[in-house]
């Protein structure tokens, strides 16, 4: 089709090796200009497809590995089963990706690594990051009574995907620290975190519902508890300046609806604070 193409315009629009293909200069200002004329075909198809009765077609979503957990616990089911001419292509992504760029039509992320401009549907209700040690740790170490004792500790490190180690971070009263803390063992993954702190390899400073269960049976045990501060939860965002396809649209509403039926407990709000909003580890 392109050799066709060349042929009818006598242009050359492709340069082409036994290795690789890529387009011309005369090409790529081509794509430049039907570029906008195929984005809005592609919104006028979409805004057809509403009059079907059901919404179809494809909806493609990047979220963090705990953030895709929740959807398939908690909406990706009800979703699958009200809509099944719809197909939803989940990636988990523990960068904050540019969702445009990517060619996602939503990412989910915890509340404060939301571009500002975007439209954003919060669900799940606040969350806490909390600092947890297995007792026969605590047994061997005297616990921390505030966050610059844990300089003293072997603390399980979480590195970002920027390769930073990222610095732990408790308010109280309006009070802010961040603790670059010490430690051995390095990881990247929250759940893993948790494990090793459950095997006594240190204290882990990770989010409260994955460190529940083994709070709940004795293995691990909340310590700094007064300086666990409450963040804004997950958040679904999409951008406002574009068309939402009717998949998405249904999602959305499925979403909303979990929420309303199933809210979380809530959680302590963190206390109002002029500085900037606290990076949490999930959303890297």
């Amino acid at each position: 089709m392109m050799r066709a193409l060349e042929r009818m315009m006598g242009v050359r629009l492709l340069n082409r090796t036994t290795r690789s293909v890529s387009p011309t200069e005369a090409g790529e200002q081509l794509v430049a200009r039907l570029r906008p004329v195929l984005e809005d075909l592609s919104i006028a198809l979409d805004e057809v497809g509403t009059f079907r009765d059901r919404p179809s077609g494809s909806i493609k979503i990047n979220a963090s590995e705990p953030a895709a957990r929740v959807l398939l616990q908690r909406v990706v089911p009800t979703f699958l089963a009200r809509y099944p001419e719809v197909t939803l292509d989940l990636t988990t992504d523990g960068r904050l990706t540019d969702i445009v760029a990517g060619g996602f039509d939503a990412g989910v992320r915890l509340g404060e690594a939301v571009p500002r401009d975007m439209i954003a549907v919060p669900f799940g209700g606040d969350v806490r990051f909390i600092a947890v040690a297995s007792p026969a740790y605590l047994k061997a170490h005297r616990a921390p009574e505030v966050p610059d004792d844990l300089k003293q500790h072997a603390c399980i490190r979480f590195r970002l995907p920027s390769g930073k180690p990222y610095r732990w971070e408790f308010s109280r009263r309006g009070q802010e620290i961040e603790v670059d803390v010490p430690g051995a063992l390095t990881l990247d993954h929250l759940g893993l975190m948790t494990e090793a702190a459950v095997d006594g390899l240190g204290i882990a400073y990770v989010v409260d519902r994955s460190a529940q269960p083994y709070l709940e049976t004795g293995q691990l045990v909340q310590v700094l508890v007064d300086w666990s501060p409450a963040i804004p939860g997950l958040f679904l965002y999409y951008p406002g300046h574009r068309h939402v396809p009717a998949g998405l649209r249904a999602f959305i509403d499925v979403l909303k609806a979990q929420r309303i039926e199933a809210p979380s407990p809530p959680l302590p709000r963190r206390p109002t604070s002029t500085r900037q909003p606290r990076r949490a580890p999930t959303h890297e």
